[in-house]
């Protein structure tokens, strides 16, 4: 991706609370592009609901014609029916989700998406493992799996790898989650470890889901949808679609440094805020004291 031209995020907010949280993060988006001088555009486009009432169709051409031109894709409730359809429009290929875990932090899991090559989900799974703190817990069984899983391990000397069963994993997501940063799993284990995870750390509302895409925009959407009956009383959580932000920036448009001051910013405001704006303000205030700069990171690493 050549990130010495403008990029572009297509907003599709859908219905119900989904303009409200796509809202909160453009507001957090814009504050990202002052900080660290990027050239990060927003194009809002009718999707589910409000296209139907505009167009009489959950995904019209001119929608399709919007995100098909954009870098990726933003959608703010993952629970419409036009999502399935959106999904099947994309040439998506692997898998990422943050799942917040409270006190613990985060984890984060990569997978290819049904019967995809795991070559690319377990590269950026390396490569975010080093943007952290270099440790990778892979969670497989197959031989080509694992073989692949080798092969990159190869190419990071010094990455911690520790190849756990799924039993295993579980335990540890149980007893010490602190200690997985990140995991990388075959694609029929994805969910059931994404499951596990949101679930024992209490925060199935807190997930965040990424599918890439080999050619074209990748999409980005919270793991579970808000309650529709919050829509309009300004006390939906923004939290989820702000770690779908992080994950968008990260993963999507390889903003890492953006990315990371978004991270900091909401797990320092996390316990400071209620409300849908307010938890945003917080998260706006907090940007500007925990910026950082770590776009080369893995050129320090291979050194």
């Amino acid at each position: 991706m050549n990130m010495n031209h403008p990029q572009k995020i297509a907003c599709l907010a859908g219905s119900g609370v989904g303009p409200e949280l796509i809202a909160e993060a453009v507001r957090v988006l814009a504050r990202l592009n002052e900080l660290h001088s990027l050239a990060i555009d927003e194009v809002h486009v009718p999707f589910a609901g409000e296209a139907m009432t505009r167009f009489g169709h959950p995904l019209p051409l001119s929608t399709r014609t919007a995100y098909r031109t954009s870098d990726a894709i933003l959608v703010a409730s993952p629970g419409e029916p036009a999502v399935e359809a959106l999904m099947a429009d994309l040439d998506l290929v692997w898998r990422v989700s943050r799942v917040h875990l409270g006190g613990a932090g985060d984890v984060v899991v990569f997978g290819a998406v049904d019967s995809a090559s795991p070559r690319e989900a377990v590269e950026r799974a390396f490569f975010s493992a080093a943007a952290k703190h270099g440790r990778l817990t892979a969670v497989g069984s197959s031989h080509a799996w694992r073989r692949v899983v080798d092969a990159e391990h190869a190419r990071w000397g010094g990455m911690l790898v520790e190849r756990r069963t799924v039993g295993e994993a579980l335990v540890r997501l149980r007893q010490s989650p602190c200690d997985l940063d990140v995991i990388v799993t075959e694609a029929d284990l994805f969910e059931p470890l994404t499951d596990a995870a949101a679930h024992l750390g209490g925060s199935p509302a807190t997930v965040a889901d990424a599918w890439l895409a080999e050619e074209g925009p990748s999409l980005f959407m919270p793991g579970t949808p808000a309650p529709e009956d919050l829509a309009g009383f300004g006390v939906a959580d923004p939290t989820a679609p702000l770690l779908t932000l992080w994950l968008l920036l990260a993963e999507g448009l390889h903003r890492l440094s953006a990315a990371h001051t978004l991270e900091r910013a909401v797990a320092a405001a996390a316990p400071n805020g209620v409300g849908t704006r307010p938890v945003t303000d917080a998260v706006l205030a907090l940007l500007p004291e925990v910026r950082t700069d770590v776009e080369m990171f893995d050129e320090i690493w291979a050194a």
